[in-house]
Formats: C-alpha cells, sequence, structure tokens
C-alpha cells in the first residue's frame, strides 16, 4: 500500500487528506482494524520513535500513551507493586503481568485524566494480557509491531469492531531528511537521530556526582519522551515512568510546575487518604479519576459538598488538607527531571524540589547556569549538562 486515504485532516473541513510515502515506495503500517485518522496517525509515528528508542536504549519493553501529539505517560516494563496496581485501575486483573503489560499500565496510569481517549504505541508484540488491559480503557487505538492471535481478536472487538489497530514495519529506516509544509511553504530538516544512553549523562555540573543506575534510566525516559514532546516541555520520572509532563508552554516554569503538579498527583493517588475512598459501586472508571482529581486538587468542594459526595462515595470522606498533602509530597525522594533546553532560572530547581527530585538532565548553556547550579547544590542534586537541545515541533 502506497498511500492511504484518511476521512478528513486535524478538523472535519480539511479534506482531502492522506499518508503516503514521498518516494512512492510501499507505507511501512498495515491497518489490521478500524480506519485511524490524521491525528491518529500523527500520535501513532510519533509514540512509535519513543518507545523504539526507549527499548533500544534500556533494553526493557516500553509503551507510551499519546494525546495531541505529546505523550501523556511513558515507561518501561519493570514489575508494578501493590499499590502500583491499585491506583492504575489492574489489582483486580486475574492475567501475567509481561513486561509489555507493566509498561502500558504504567504510561496509561501515570496520567489517567490526560491519558483518556489515548493513542497506545507498544515497543513489544501486543501479547493477550497488554490487549485485556488495553480492553477497559477509553483509546481510540493502538500500533506495535506485531500482534498474538489472542491479542489481535480482543482489540479488533474493541469500540463495536471499530478500534484502530496498526502494525509496523519495525525494520523500517526513515530518511534522513524530513519535511513538512506550513502555509504552503515547505520546511526541511536533518531528522533528529540523537542517541541518547548513558554517555549522554557524562558532563555532571554539581558537588554531588554521583547518579546511580536507577536514576539514569529514569533520566533516559525523561529525555526520550522529551524528544516526542512539544516544546517546550519537561518530564519528571521516577522507577522506570514518566510522573508528570509539561508540554507545550511558552515558559520554562510553567513547564516545570504543570509537570511537576501532574508529579504530585501521581504520588498523592499512593496516600492512605486516596488509596481509602470507599466509591460507590459501578462508578465508571472515567468519573473514578476525575473524583480524585478533584479530591487531591484545591476544588475537592465539588467531590465533597452535600448533595455531590453521596453519587460518588458510600462514605463521605475527610478533607485531605493542605497540610496533610505536604507531608505526604516531602516522602517523595529520587525523582528523576528533564528539559529539553535550559533552565533559565533557578527557580525551575527550587519548583522540582518541592517534588522530590534528586537528579537533572538538562542541556545547559544558559547565562545564569552558575544560579542553576548552585540551587541544585543547595538541595544536594546531582544535575549533568548534556549539550544538546530537544526541541520538538
Amino acid at each position: 500500500m502506497k498511500e492511504l486515504e484518511l476521512k478528513y485532516g486535524c478538523n472535519p473541513n480539511q479534506k482531502p487528506s492522506k499518508i503516503f510515502m514521498e518516494d512512492g515506495s510501499e507505507l511501512p503500517i498495515t491497518v489490521l482494524n478500524g480506519k485511524p485518522g490524521y491525528i491518529n496517525f500523527l500520535d501513532a509515528f510519533n509514540g512509535w520513535q519513543l518507545v523504539k528508542e526507549l527499548k533500544k536504549a534500556t533494553g526493557l519493553a516500553a509503551a507510551t500513551s499519546f494525546k495531541h501529539v505529546s505523550p501523556a505517560g511513558a515507561a518501561v516494563g519493570l514489575p508494578l507493586s501493590d499499590v502500583e496496581k491499585k491506583i492504575y485501575w489492574v489489582e483486580d486483573m486475574d492475567i501475567e503481568f509481561t513486561p509489555i503489560a507493566n509498561a502500558y499500565a504504567r504510561a496509561r496510569g501515570a496520567d489517567r485524566m490526560s491519558s483518556f481517549g489515548d493513542f497506545i504505541s507498544l515497543s513489544d508484540v501486543c501479547d493477550e494480557a497488554t490487549a485485556l488491559l488495553i480492553k477497559r480503557e477509553v483509546s481510540d487505538g493502538v500500533i506495535a509491531p506485531g500482534y498474538t492471535d489472542k491479542a489481535l481478536e480482543i482489540l479488533k472487538a474493541k469500540k463495536n469492531g471499530n478500534y484502530n489497530v496498526i502494525q509496523i514495519d519495525e525494520e523500517y529506516v526513515p530518511a534522513e531528511i524530513e519535511r513538512k509544509q506550513v502555509y504552503g511553504i515547505t520546511f526541511e530538516q536533518g531528522r533528529n537521530e540523537l542517541k541518547i544512553d548513558n554517555d549522554f549523562l557524562g558532563n555532571i555540573v554539581t558537588e554531588n556526582k554521583e547518579i546511580p543506575d536507577s536514576a539514569k534510566i529514569d533520566l533516559i525516559i525523561s529525555l526520550i519522551t522529551l524528544k516526542y514532546t512539544q516544546s517546550n516541555s519537561v518530564c519528571y520520572a521516577y522507577k522506570g515512568q514518566a510522573i508528570g509532563i509539561g508540554a507545550g508552554q511558552q515558559s520554562r516554569i510553567h513547564c516545570t510546575r504543570l509537570a511537576g503538579s501532574k508529579a504530585d498527583n501521581w504520588f498523592l493517588r499512593q496516600s492512605p487518604q486516596v488509596l481509602g475512598l470507599e466509591f460507590v459501586d459501578n462508578i465508571r472508571r472515567a468519573d473514578r479519576d476525575n473524583a480524585i482529581d478533584l479530591y487531591i486538587g484545591e476544588d475537592y468542594m465539588d467531590v465533597l459538598a452535600d448533595g455531590a459526595w453521596e453519587k460518588i462515595f458510600k462514605v463521605k470522606p475527610a478533607v485531605f488538607t493542605k497540610e496533610e498533602k505536604r507531608a505526604w509530597l516531602d516522602q517523595m525522594t529520587d525523582v528523576a527531571l528533564g528539559s529539553d533546553a535550559f533552565f533559565p532560572f533557578g527557580d525551575n530547581i527550587e519548583r522540582a524540589h518541592k517534588s522530590g527530585v534528586k537528579y537533572v538532565a538538562q542541556p545547559g548553556g544558559s547565562i545564569r547556569d552558575d544560579n542553576v547550579i548552585d540551587t541544585c547544590n543547595k538541595y544536594g542534586m546531582a544535575m549533568c549538562f548534556t549539550g544538546i537541545r530537544l526541541f520538538h515541533h
């Protein structure tokens, strides 16, 4: 298949629309089910690059959950703890949690609000366990290098038979030069083939020079995630997954705050106050996610007011106070933070510290690098300068 006609482009009024190979060769994908759209393919191809690179860099199965051409979550297939299974809503599943299933559970679970209606990318063949995880989520589609027969059967039955399932040729190598048009004008550039691995983290500029192997994996996850995230962008990572991604912000500190608040929410969901919430029977998964998001945020009365809480909880929860939340968040340590461009001020580090960041990777090159380094030293952080910007547009 050399080209595939699409229903429309980014919006229904943008017709005609198609994907094709400019050199006339065969497309490296096969649509096994559904009718993926323009944005679906943008998410699929960006996500596939991300997980392919994560797998190559770490040797671990990788998955990402994309929304609007940026990842909502990305992870490698480390085993899930009992608490993680609970906060990702998979503790009730009687399945073998394979590495690729673990990776997707983590990627989807990091920011469930943003992942609602996601497009999934998997580095490995989609197996039955992963398909069963996908089956119960609201999702637009998945791309992977292959599918087991049972997995494909499960996925083809999703969304009344309309779920988008794409298989990509994992041996496909894109051209070295890429092009796109804006306002009828063609832009051309070399593909960003930058290899991100442990060697990328060698220039440690802080007093603390110790970055353990587990933190290096987290930094690599954050940087590869940023490589395919709309800039400006910042990513917090912890124990094999991105836990907070701030994308597309004009100000670096806004990226850091946005990603930090998402990382905080991820950790707050593990608190006794949230784990102890008693939801009414048959509450929908999306409603449960929304209720938790409100409960741990500043608008908690939206779910605790009389007449509201009864529709969500069996027992009215106590207010999760600001002081209680801060005390819980203060237990979060050893978080990794990546930035796609340099931090211009130490305020980014101050905000990162509030979310337990101990390891930082950023390009460096600001005229205020000394201030950023001093701020890291104040908190005993280890920071490396990569020397390479990772803008993605």
